[in-house]
Order: structure tokens, then sequence, then C-alpha cells
């Protein structure tokens, strides 16, 4: 378990829920990966990002879902890849990401609380 922080610690992290509106083979990385396009809506826009998720996800099957990210951490250079967000997910018992998302479809740019 990580070290205990304060309500208004987990206030400045901003986590949003967004629509992946493109995703690619990114086969510059290092590991399996997929770049991905997500839009959250107008206040924050359409950010890129890459994530190692391609046992259990397609280019195809990530278009058009809702995933919940980061929104406010500095971006982040990977390979050829300005990372601006950081998608979340959990491990299966194979330690491969399952990303997070809504039980139902909201509208996109939502925060977390």
């Amino acid at each position: 378990m990580s070290d205990t922080i304060t309500f208004d610690d987990f206030l400045k992290v901003d986590i949003r829920v967004g629509k992946v509106i493109a995703a690619e083979e990114f086969p510059e990385a290092r590991k399996p990966a997929y770049k991905m396009q997500i839009d959250f809506g107008p206040e924050i826009g359409i950010k890129k990002t890459s994530a190692q998720i391609t046992k259990h996800y397609t280019p195809e099957t990530l278009v058009g879902r809702q995933v919940m990210a980061v929104v406010n951490f500095p971006p982040r250079q990977i390979g050829p890849v300005m990372s601006e967000v950081l998608t979340l997910g959990v491990p299966d018992e194979d330690g491969e990401v399952v990303l997070l998302r809504p039980d139902l479809d909201v509208p996109i740019g939502g925060r977390l609380y």
C-alpha cells in the first residue's frame, strides 16, 4: 500500500473520462503498445497518449470506448510520441492491463470524484 495522503492531495489529481477517437499500432515502442487520441470534450480537447494494452485490446475495439485518464500530468516523451495523458488500468491475473471505464456511458470530460 502507498503512503497515506490527504483529500486535498487526491483533489490535485485530475482524472477525467474521455472517448478514444483513434488508435493504431506503435511499432517504435520498446514493448507492444498502441498510440491513441482521446477526446475529453471542449474544456480539455483531444489528447495523445500511448499504452501497453495490446493483450486485451485491438485498435478497432478501442475506438469509441470510454476510458479514464489523468489529464494534469506534464507531457512525457515516449519514443516519437509526446504522451499528454495517462490512461488508467489495473492488472489482470497475468499482470496485463485492463482499462478502467464507467459502467454506463457518461458525458466526456466528466471528472472522477
